[in-house]
């Protein structure tokens, strides 16, 4: 499907990365995990980029994508954009998808790797799910973590999340998990990792790092579901 929207709401995550919200036409359907193409004027041309629709099916009133600012050209025309801009989408596309399928996942994101598995999240919450849901989430400080306000509300009113952040330049104050994401990490915080679908999303190395830890710990590979980091 494709259509301009135009942005209704301007979501500041972190220091560097921002939610814009859209208006959703009637009958754009799409699975938690999806991404869209979004257009947007660039120095006199059109440039199209992939992001992560970061909303979930469940939220009718609005499509949401994040973006982190990279100071590249298409980063900052679509910073400076503001409410009442309108902006070109196409999509939706991807099979990193979640629909209840599984009984138990665990969600392995980095950096702003988390777009998806916070659309994820955000359907699991809405619809109730009965899927356990483990979400691992690795930035380099505390002030990098997108929606940690939302993670812990969700936390903490659905019984089968349990939102785990580890912090690889934590501060001196920081209380929970540090360092990069390694076997003693998953070990401690998904204990029962052999039995979960792991989604992993994040940025290349880090991605490539994590699914040959998983091989090495022996899940197999058809349990490893990936999403290359789209929106840069």
């Amino acid at each position: 499907m494709e259509f301009e929207a135009p942005i209704t709401e301007i979501i500041k995550q972190t220091h560097d990365v921002k939610s814009f919200r859209l208006e959703r036409p009637e009958g754009f359907d799409y699975k938690a995990g999806q991404y869209f193409f979004v257009s947007i004027p660039v120095n006199g041309q059109i440039q199209r980029k992939p992001f992560t629709i970061s909303s979930s099916p469940t939220e009718k009133g609005f499509l949401e994508f994040t973006k982190k600012l990279t100071g590249h050209e298409f980063s900052n025309e679509l910073d400076a954009m503001d409410v009442g801009d309108v902006v070109s989408i196409n999509g939706p596309y991807g099979r990193f998808t979640f629909e209840g399928e599984f009984e138990k996942i665990a969600l392995i994101s980095g950096g702003i790797g988390i777009t998806p598995m916070i659309s994820i999240c955000r359907y699991c919450s809405d619809t109730r799910s009965d899927t356990d849901i483990i979400i691992l989430s690795s930035n380099k400080k505390a002030e990098d973590i997108a929606f940690r306000d939302e993670l812990e509300e969700m936390d903490n009113k659905n019984a089968n999340l349990k939102v785990v952040h580890t912090l690889t330049r934590a501060e001196d104050d920081w209380p929970g998990c540090r360092g990069r994401i390694c076997d003693t990490i998953i070990m401690d915080y998904i204990p029962d990792f052999m039995e979960r679908v792991l989604y992993v999303c994040g940025p290349p190395a880090m991605m490539k790092a994590t699914e040959e830890l998983l091989l090495n710990m022996n899940v197999p590979k058809e349990q490893i579901k990936k999403e290359a980091l789209v929106g840069l």
